[in-house]
């Protein structure tokens, strides 16, 4: 499962880098399209630990920020 992993994550960082640099609308939209799937066939390639990190950390993160304490 890191194969299939580690290239769509290629596929997904040239896209983004195509929807950045280019100046053709539609070739920024086709690889806007290809960034988006690339990143959801990540979640889905990804393995359970990194799952349950991405679903625990937003439900988490009022715990996991600092406390302001009084002075």
């Amino acid at each position: 499962m890191l194969a299939p992993l580690l290239i769509n994550l290629v596929v997904a960082c040239i896209a983004v880098c195509l929807t950045i640099n280019t100046k053709e609308e539609i070739v920024k939209v086709a690889a806007a399209f290809i960034a988006v799937i690339s990143l959801f066939l990540c979640l889905f390639f990804a393995p359970w630990l990194v799952k349950l990190l991405i679903v625990a950390i937003p439900l988490l993160w009022d715990k996991l920020k600092p406390q302001n304490l009084p002075e």
